[in-house]
Parts: structure tokens; sequence; C-alpha cells
């Protein structure tokens, strides 16, 4: 793949080892910083196609660091690569843009699929903090007084194919499940992202799974 990663961790050892494993994939680094504000810095000159962003850094921590990304305008994929399995940095991370979550234990071959993945728009949270997700859901106690629904915008179809956004699945496996094109699919997400003014469906898996839209919270064994 001929992508151009930005890599920002604050731990050299880590980011060595990062650099050698993604161009020895054909992955180019354009670079690989320790600091968040280096990071930002770097993100808004060489503008990559994608930044791998660690959570837990000094100065400025990676939720900040994705923060000031996006409020510098910077709008391409930010995935957080990090060892924390914190259910609060899992939140904020997506809540703030980030296109996925990812551990640093992962399999080395799954780094590059998930890139691609991430560029796809597809959502790339770890399975294990996506089990995460949904406890840390189910946990919180009711809000005191009833909202609105977020979705009274969005179509039958819409809603059916957000549904399975919150249950991870891909656009491919939508198209399938649905027997409906790829193309339609991705045309479906993205008036859904439009409509609930939001910028990525990991975002948008977020606000369904807190609202019970996922098939698995909706009474799934």
């Amino acid at each position: 793949m001929s992508t151009r990663v930005l890599l920002i961790d604050d731990h050299t050892l880590v980011r060595k080892g990062m650099e050698e494993l993604l161009r020895s994939r054909g992955v180019e680094v354009v670079a690989a910083v320790g600091t968040g504000e280096e990071g930002v810095n770097r993100a808004l000159a060489l503008k990559p196609d994608i930044i791998l962003l660690d959570v837990r850094m000094p100065l400025m921590g990676g939720i900040e660091t994705l923060t000031r990304l996006r409020e510098c305008g910077v709008t391409v994929p930010v995935l957080m690569l990090t060892m924390s399995r914190d259910d609060a940095d899992l939140r904020a991370a997506l809540r703030g843009g980030a296109q996925g979550y990812l551990l640093k234990d992962m399999d080395p071959e799954d780094l590059v699929p998930a890139l691609e993945a991430a560029l796809r728009g597809d959502n790339v949270v770890a399975k294990e903090m996506v089990g995460s997700l949904a406890r840390m859901v189910k946990d919180e106690p009711a809000e005191t007084a009833p909202t609105a629904s977020p979705f009274a915008e969005l179509t039958t179809r819409e809603l059916e194919i957000l549904r399975h956004v919150a249950d991870g699945l891909s656009n491919k496996m939508i198209a399938r499940a649905l027997n409906i094109t790829d193309g339609t699919v991705k045309l479906h997400v993205k008036s859904i992202l439009r409509k609930l003014s939001i910028r990525s469906r990991v975002e948008a898996a977020v606000l369904a799974v807190e609202h019970g839209l996922g098939r698995k919270k909706s009474g799934e064994n």
C-alpha cells in the first residue's frame, strides 16, 4: 500500500520498532516523533494519510494531541496505538474523533490491514476494547430525564446500517448482509455521519451503542 504514516509515541524503542515494521511492509513513515506538540507540527507540515498516536505521553498526552490535531484542521484518520485498556481513554479517544483504538500487543501482521481498514473508513477498534465499550455503556446510570433520539432524521435503511456499524461490521460485510453494493453502503454511511453531525463511523458506533441500537444490545445472545 502506498500510504504515508505519521507515528507519534514518546517511547524511542516503540517508535523504532514500529518504523521498521511498517517500512518492511512497504508503508512510508513520513516522521516518527516523541511528543504531541511535534506531532501536531509534523502533521500540519507533512500532511500524512494517517496518524498512529500513543495515548499516555508526558506534557501533551495523546487525547490532548488528538484534540489539537482536529482543532488545527487535520482530518486524516487517527488510530490510537497504546497499551492502555482504560475505559476512560477509549471513550475520550473516540469522542475526540479517533478513527480507531488499537493495542500495542496486537499481532504485528494485523497492523497494516488495520491501517487499510481505517483509510476505507472502517471501524478498527481492538476486539478486546469493543467488549470493554459495551460493558462501559451498559454500566452507565440511566439519565434522569428522557432526551430526544438523535436518530430521528435517519431513514429505516440508515438505521439498519447503523445497527450493523454498531456491531463492528465493515462496509463489505454490511453489503453482503443486506444484499446491496459496497458503494450503496458507503453512501448511506456518509449520509448517517452528515445527519448525526459527526466525523467518523467509530463515533457513530459509539453513539448507536449508547442508545441501544446494536443488535447485540437489543436482545440477541
